[in-house]
């Protein structure tokens, strides 16, 4: 096969169909449709097989993309996925979510000249495909005596789940709320992410042989330590999240008609509040609703409002649209949906109707200073610029801090912030107690959660003394001197004896 250059490749990206702007406003369908197997493969043309592939250092899982693609190429699909579900048990779920345009895309050679390749979207493909053919990583396991807890059935908890199942280890996943998937379920509505696609990837979980119990409260049921003293459990992960809303501390926000973005997502996508009365979740959505914030959750929050037959929806936000946080692709969707974006504008009072209700917001313009700690222009007030618009409904979308749950039940170390508190490997205060994800670092991507699942596994598995099976035929030291009949010293292995 020749070697492929910028100049022999497709030059375009392979687009993706999507559902027109009118007609899925009024529907909570799949907006991006996916590629067909013709598009897959053209759009796998556009890889140039590096030899020393930047996008998968750039990957927080690591994923051999390159292998993948080229596998596609070939024909060979279900190799594909092997390659691909390898590092990631969730493909059809990142491929939808993950900001790939700052990860591998970012890095992508091919979008020094032309637009990257479209890895996220072949991604995509590979995994409803999988979906499709009833596929599923269900490699060999020696069943270990260890027992796993995992706390939380987001995106780090389910890759560490997983990566301690393929060791053989008895592993349980404790979900508080009533359906399994945490973020990616209640915090995704469906036109982004379909609970089909949920169900689906955490079905090949289950038949790793993890087992998930929803409606379990850690902290409140049992806690950190009587898992790890009582339950028998020799290792821990807790993977919660950081689902605690963020609000501004101004006038007004005790009025009915003020909620947080993950009440509002989770009341809908988990709940059913769009179809009341025939779910027990009324929303008491308003005509003129207005989302302060413009990151995905705020994009979110805004097309959700939208579909649930708002006639206005606003979105708040003091930088501009240049510095606004969304992916550009959600950003493009919501104002092809018709949503109305006030730039460099910061709340300062929501006003009353005179009945306890929201009845309008007091804003403030503002300009763009010198940069701030975010390395973004800092937005500062304009002075006799307030002004006031109608609205009915005000919900926050400016960030989510800690669920103190964990760290009011039990003596884990906490930072000042809330968050736990861990070292270089993931490790806690708590003997055989690990975390990851948000709860750790504050919000970030699905893709991040899932790197720090899957490290603290592997860290775990160290502190059980559980052989990693990638590294069963690791190159044998020079100096022999290191080993001990075969056998690394490092690695310690032992045996009991019982003395007669």
């Amino acid at each position: 096969m020749a070697k492929k250059t910028i100049r022999t490749i497709p030059q375009l990206r392979t687009p993706i169909s999507v559902q027109d702007a009118e007609e899925r406003i009024g529907n909570f369908d799949e907006v991006a449709l996916g590629y067909t197997e013709s598009e897959a493969l053209n759009e796998c043309e556009r890889c140039l097989l590096c030899p020393e592939p930047a996008c998968v250092k750039a990957c927080p899982v690591a994923i051999e993309i390159p292998g993948f693609i080229k596998e596609i190429s070939n024909g060979n699909f279900r190799e594909a996925y092997d390659i691909l579900s390898n590092a990631n048990f969730l493909p059809a779920i990142c491929g939808r979510v993950c900001p790939q345009e700052d990860q591998c895309e970012g890095v992508c050679p091919v979008g020094d000249t032309l637009e990257p390749v479209a890895i996220g979207r072949l991604e995509r493909w590979l995994g409803d495909l999988a979906i499709k053919e009833k596929w599923a990583a269900n490699p060999y396991k020696e069943p270990s005596e260890f027992k796993i807890g995992i706390i939380g059935s987001g995106p780090a908890g389910m890759a560490c789940a997983a990566d301690m199942a393929k060791t053989g280890c008895d592993v349980t996943v404790f979900e508080a709320l009533h359906l399994p998937g945490g973020v990616l379920r209640y915090g995704i509505p469906e036109f982004r992410l379909p609970n089909r696609v949920i169900d689906s990837e955490l079905a090949n979980l289950i038949k790793l042989g993890v087992k998930i119990e929803c409606n379990t409260l850690v902290g409140r049921l049992f806690t950190i330590e009587q898992m790890r003293e009582e339950m028998g459990f020799d290792a821990v992960f807790i993977g919660t999240g950081a689902g605690s809303p963020t609000f501004m501390g101004i006038p007004g926000e005790t009025l009915n008609g003020v909620l947080s973005a993950n009440e509002l997502l989770t009341r809908c996508n988990l709940m059913g509040a769009g179809d009341f009365p025939y779910h027990d979740t009324p929303l008491g959505l308003g005509k003129n609703v207005s989302v302060i914030g413009s990151g995905n959750t705020a994009m979110d929050a805004l097309r959700v409002a939208k579909r649930l037959g708002a006639d206005n929806v606003y979105c708040v936000y003091r930088r501009t649209e240049a510095e606004c946080p969304a992916r550009i692709e959600e950003l493009e969707h919501a104002q092809e949906e018709g949503i109305e974006f006030h730039w460099l504008t910061a709340p300062v009072e929501i006003l009353s109707d005179g009945e306890g209700n929201v009845g309008a917001m007091r804003c403030i313009r503002m300009e763009l200073g010198e940069p701030d700690d975010s390395g973004r222009r800092r937005p500062n007030p304009i002075a006799e610029s307030e002004y006031e618009f109608k609205t009915d409904m005000v919900v926050y979308a400016i960030g989510t801090n800690p669920n103190p749950i964990i760290g009011q039940t039990s003596k884990i170390k906490l930072n000042k912030w809330g968050y736990i508190e861990t070292d270089e490997t993931l490790a806690t205060s708590i003997a055989g107690v690990y975390a990851g994800g948000d709860i750790v670092t504050g919000a970030a991507t699905v893709i991040l959660a899932m790197g720090a699942g899957r490290k603290a596994a592997n860290n775990m598995k160290a502190y059980l003394g559980v052989r990693d099976n990638s590294f069963v035929y690791a190159q044998q030291p020079e100096d022999m001197n290191d080993m001990l009949f075969g056998i690394e010293i490092e690695e310690k292995n032992f045996v009991r004896a019982r003395l007669a």
